[in-house]
């Protein structure tokens, strides 16, 4: 079974999310390592931001897995 124009276009689509999301969780996250040293906020700020980068890590893992799989049914 192949995939529609639409499909692969919607697969796609999501592709490019999940890249835009792992681009800017790293840069935002650098940034907010960065921040946090040269302001001196205590280590359960910058903690909270390691969190927030690893869910945001971790969305974007499922994602793909999710456009992987898809992609594979439709072969």
């Amino acid at each position: 079974m192949s995939q529609t124009p639409d499909q692969d276009k919607s697969l796609s689509r999501q592709a490019r999310v999940v890249s835009v999301v792992i681009a800017a969780t790293m840069i935002l996250w650098l940034g907010a390592q960065w921040l946090g040293g040269a302001l001196g906020l205590p280590e359960r700020y910058v903690f909270l931001f390691d969190l927030f980068a690893m869910a945001g890590f971790f969305w974007a893992l499922v994602v793909t897995w999710q456009i992987w799989r898809k992609r594979r049914e439709s072969e």
